[in-house]
């Protein structure tokens, strides 16, 4: 029985729902416990502010310095991994952020919350367009397209990925607290499937 293979590909577009902010906070001592009990002093502030988002992580790292093979101080690092569900609250968040004068933030980056409908919407584009692929073949070769036989992910399957936009980026500068001005709204989330299928060509 002769077969024809297609690829299928498809892409819807929502809006992100989730934003998600990385900072950092750095502190510096004679030694380690000088180095850690100064970090404490500066995420003090911070910590209050946090018990309204979710924090997925809290990463500590504290080692010494070293100049020509000489110990001269050590360093405490804390890391965060905030999510934003309440995109109202971002500003203020951001705000709050950069006036504890951290040691670097990068965010927001824009997700879903829930992808499940869009990842649906995107394999049903998929399986639509190597149908259409399909079709065009059996035409081609004056056959009928028989049944699906194989259907499967193909191209790593489903992926979603942000729309790049100039307003879901910023520097931070100019006084701490302007990120009101900044103009951060939520990106287009493209969700992409994929898919490769196998069908039966009739006579």
């Amino acid at each position: 029985m002769a077969e024809v293979v297609t690829k299928g590909t498809g892409e819807v577009e929502r809006t992100a729902d989730r934003a998600q902010v990385d900072v950092t906070f750095e502190a510096q001592g004679a030694d380690r416990s000088e180095a850690v009990s100064t970090l404490n002093q500066r995420i003090s502030v911070v910590e209050p502010v946090l018990e309204d988002f979710e924090v997925r992580s809290r990463q500590l790292s504290v080692h010494d310095n070293w100049d020509n093979n000489q110990r001269v101080g050590s360093r405490a690092t804390q890391q965060y991994v905030i999510w934003v569900k309440d995109l109202d609250r971002l500003d203020g968040l951001l705000a709050e952020l950069v006036q504890a004068e951290p040691s670097w933030v990068n965010g927001p980056s824009w997700t879903l919350v829930d992808d499940t409908e869009a990842i649906r919407e995107a394999q049903k584009g998929a399986v639509a367009d190597a149908l259409r692929r399909a079709e065009g073949y059996a035409l081609a070769l004056g056959r009928r397209l028989g049944p699906l036989l194989r259907i499967g992910d193909t191209d790593g399957g489903v992926g979603y990925s942000p729309r790049m936009s100039a307003a879901a980026s910023f520097e931070m500068a100019g006084p701490a607290g302007m990120v009101d001005q900044l103009n951060l709204k939520a990106q287009q989330i493209t969700v992409s499937a994929s898919c490769t299928a196998t069908w039966s060509l009739l006579d």
